[in-house]
């Protein structure tokens, strides 16, 4: 991974297409004088959490991390590959009409659902109208949600539960505006927070691992609070490592059941075994203390040892 980042995004096919695409079975003590991190994810839709499915799981399985998730749409504009669901849950989820009335509680279901797998703990449902897929934040923050209503509920919740870690989703140009937009209100969030109680954020990205010496980011254009931290690599967590008997297994296979419970989104279900890391990069209104206390986390996540099948389970 090159040690520089300039702000020229260049991002291989490969990851354009996952983005549009996306448009230790027992928990390890943590090390003394740890205490168990407090996380809170914030994304657009239900089922943006796949991003960070890995680590998350990871997180509240083996630092018994407390993992909240801040949802901002409804989820009502997920219905356009939804024909194979319709059988399942016996309603024409692929008419929009149908979808707008009975899609947010389906996809708040399945939501859940994927939740239990991986260890999260508490729901913030925002309910903003997801409109349709775009590319501009602009539209989506002016004219579609309500930005102030967001901020303040995501600032109170922020302050309520002092979070450790923000996570989200790297508002890169070709992402949807909806992600953006989630990333930038998180951020905003952040900022108003009084010092001592500022969480550290961080923005996430998934890449097959001969990906990697090819992104770079350094902020989205026009929204300078999503600018990262120059000549920092982003932090890494790997879905791919293996474990368990004759090392057969990995944490892929957690994602693709977290995948697997979002049936109303045809398509997410062919990002099954697509991408080997889970990057995050630190956002730069993080202070400077920011940096190894994140280094610290991954580390600990690193050293842990994967699930074995001759761990002895109490």
């Amino acid at each position: 991974m090159p040690a520089a980042y300039s702000a020229r995004y260049s991002f291989p096919p490969s990851l354009l297409t996952l983005i549009t695409l996306f448009a230790f079975i027992g928990a390890v003590p943590h090390a003394r004088g740890q205490s168990p991190p407090r996380v809170l994810l914030v994304t657009a839709h239900p089922d943006d959490e796949a991003m960070f499915a890995a680590t998350v799981y990871k997180l509240t399985h083996d630092l018994d991390a407390r993992v909240d998730l801040a949802v901002m749409t409804d989820g009502s504009g997920g219905y356009r590959y939804a024909t194979l669901a319709e059988p399942l849950y016996g309603k024409k989820l692929t008419d929009e009409s149908v979808a707008r009335e009975f899609l947010p509680t389906i996809r708040k279901q399945e939501l859940m659902a994927g939740g239990r797998i991986i260890g999260i703990r508490n729901y913030f449902f925002f309910d903003q109208y997801d409109h349709q897929y775009t590319l501009d934040a602009d539209t989506v923050l002016q004219h579609v949600w309500d930005p102030e209503a967001v901020l303040n509920r995501l600032k109170a919740v922020m302050e309520r539960e002092r979070y450790d870690f923000i996570l989200t989703h790297l508002p890169i140009p070709e992402t949807h505006g909806h992600h953006k937009s989630a990333t930038i209100l998180a951020l905003r969030a952040v900022q108003g927070l009084p010092v001592p109680e500022k969480p550290v954020i961080l923005g996430a990205f998934i890449a097959g691992k001969a990906d990697t010496t090819t992104i770079t980011f350094a902020g989205l254009p026009g929204y300078p609070e999503t600018q990262v931290k120059p000549d920092l690599p982003p932090f890494t967590f790997d879905r791919t490592r293996r474990f368990g008997f004759n090392d057969r297994l990995n944490y892929q296979i957690v994602v693709n059941w977290l995948i697997a419970e979002h049936k109303t989104q045809g398509t997410m279900q062919l990002l099954m075994n697509r991408g080997d890391l889970e990057l995050f990069w630190l956002y730069a209104l993080n202070p400077d203390a920011a940096v190894e206390k994140t280094r610290t986390l991954f580390e600990r996540l690193q050293a842990l040892p994967a699930p074995s099948a001759n761990t002895p389970r109490p």
